[in-house]
This record gives structure tokens, sequence and C-alpha cells, in this order.
């Protein structure tokens, strides 16, 4: 099968690298061509732009940063929903906020085209490992169509039900996560401050009830501070906006989602955007390592 592949970061190259050594036809785009290099070496195909991928596949995968970035592939100059053949199916596996989601959907069908919205639940490590679980909104005969390839790249799909539902859902997810992360980098702060070793807490913390089983990851990383980039902390401020978004459209009060991302925010303003989630940890050091 000839698949078209858009977004090709930290988790885009991963997910259709499983595609292309499984032996499909791979034809990739990237704003910045140089992240497409190591696919094509391989044997994919390079698109000069969104656009050239839709007049090669009837099946196009996305994997881009932001509402913005996904509207401008899709919608824009160059994009490649009307160069597509008539009932191709899109799968958008960015993390975009629901409402965005259905107005993307909408424009899918009017265009004569199918949708879903196919989030991910994992990083850097289960992308490669091709352990990510799909979290989908539309129709189940679409998602019977792609259940193969999302198996190379997956180990779970959840067909949480409707277009936008699979969005939502990554919504509620990372919201929990991020603010999972800020909670334990305030408990390492109070605790080191009443003289406890950052060993000792992770070791304490992380083996009790508390702990959320992703934070055994960030262990080595905030140790070492080595906080090299699995899920980049300007990623999980720009999905708590999101959700601050959502939650005003949907006149929901949550206010602690309000502080957390604020605390992420303040943590993107003294550079380290580019670093780890984990690295919201560093506000609480004097010393910034």
């Amino acid at each position: 099968m000839k698949v078209g592949f858009i977004g090709l970061g930290i988790m885009g190259s991963r997910m259709a690298a499983h595609l292309l050594k499984a032996g499909h036809e791979m034809v990739v785009y990237n704003r910045t061509q140089s992240k497409a290099d190591e696919l094509v070496e391989q044997g994919a195909t390079r698109a000069e732009s969104p656009e050239d991928v839709a007049k090669q596949c009837r099946l196009v995968f996305t994997m881009l940063s932001t509402p913005e970035a996904v509207e401008e592939v899709a919608l824009g100059t160059n994009g490649f929903l009307k160069a597509l053949p008539g009932n191709s199916l899109w799968v958008n596996c960015s993390t975009v906020n629901p409402s965005f989601t259905i107005k993307m959907a909408k424009h899918a069908s009017k265009m004569g085209q199918r949708y879903l919205d196919a989030p991910v639940s994992g990083s850097l490590v289960p992308a490669e490992k091709g352990e990510l679980i799909f979290l989908i909104g539309g129709n189940a005969a679409d998602i019977e169509q792609v259940q193969e390839l999302l198996y190379l790249m997956g180990k779970e799909t959840v067909h949480v039900g409707e277009h936008g539902q699979g969005a939502s859902m990554k919504m509620v997810n990372n919201m929990m996560l991020a603010q999972a992360m800020a909670s334990f980098a305030e408990a390492l702060k109070l605790g080191t401050a009443l003289g406890i070793s950052e060993e000792k807490l992770c070791e304490t913390l992380l083996g009790g009830p508390a702990a959320a089983p992703f934070l055994n990851l960030k262990q080595v990383k905030i140790l070492n501070r080595d906080f090299s980039p699995q899920f980049p902390l300007e990623w999980a401020h720009k999905d708590l906006h999101l959700a601050s978004v959502t939650a005003y459209e949907q006149n929901v009060a949550l206010p602690s989602l309000q502080a957390t991302k604020e605390l992420y925010g303040q943590a993107k303003e003294k550079g380290f955007g580019e670093e780890d989630l984990s690295a919201v940890y560093r506000i609480f050091l004097s010393d910034r390592k």
C-alpha cells in the first residue's frame, strides 16, 4: 500500500519508519526537508509539498505540532486535501483540540474525503518500539481500513467515539500527564528543602501509590540532569493551552490546569521549551542545571 506521511519530527519520523520497514511504499514530506533524509535513504519517496503527497496517495497520515501547522498542510496554498482523489482517507495523529478536529473533519467531508482523529499516547521510546496507543475518533469502517498499519506503529487502538472524541481523550490524557510531572517536581523541591536527597525521594515516591507510572521514566533524567527531549516541554505547554481553550469553550472551570499551564509557561520562558517536559523541575533549581 502506498502511504503518505506528513510531519517527521520526534514522533512522525519513527512512526513512518515502521511502515517503511514493513514494506509499504512511503511518500513523505516535512517542511524542514532534511528531516526526511533518513527515510529517503531507506527507500521512501520525498514529496516537494503536501499537495505532492496527495497526488501520489489515497491514504495520508499527519503528525504535526500545532493546529496551525495541521491547517496549513491540509488547507493552505499547497495543501493536500484539495489534491486527494475522492474518498481518500486522512488520519490525523497530531495532538490538537477537539473543536479544531471537528472543523477539520467537516472540511474533509465537504471535499469528499474521509477523516480520523487518531492522536497517540506515548512519546519517543514507545514510538521507536512501535508501542504507541492510538486514541481514535471517527467511523469504525475507516479504522478497519488502517488497522494493520496502526498495529505496525502501536500496540493498541482505542475507538473512543465519533469525530473529535479521540482528540478529546488525548487532551484529557496529556493534561493529567503534565500535571503529574509538575506535582512531582514540586514534591522534589519541598522534599530537598527539608533535607531529603533527590535519590531517596525518587526511590520512595516512585515506589508508592501516589506516583503516575510514567514518572519512573523521568527519574534518570532528573537525577542525571539529562533533559534531552522525549516529549518536549513546549508541546506540553501547548497541550495545556489547548485544554484551557477547550475548558473555556465548554464553560468548565479547571483552576489547577491554569496554574500548571503557567508553571510550564514559566519554564518555557526560561529557555527550557525544547527540552523534555521533565525540565519543568529546572525552574526549582537554584543552579538551573
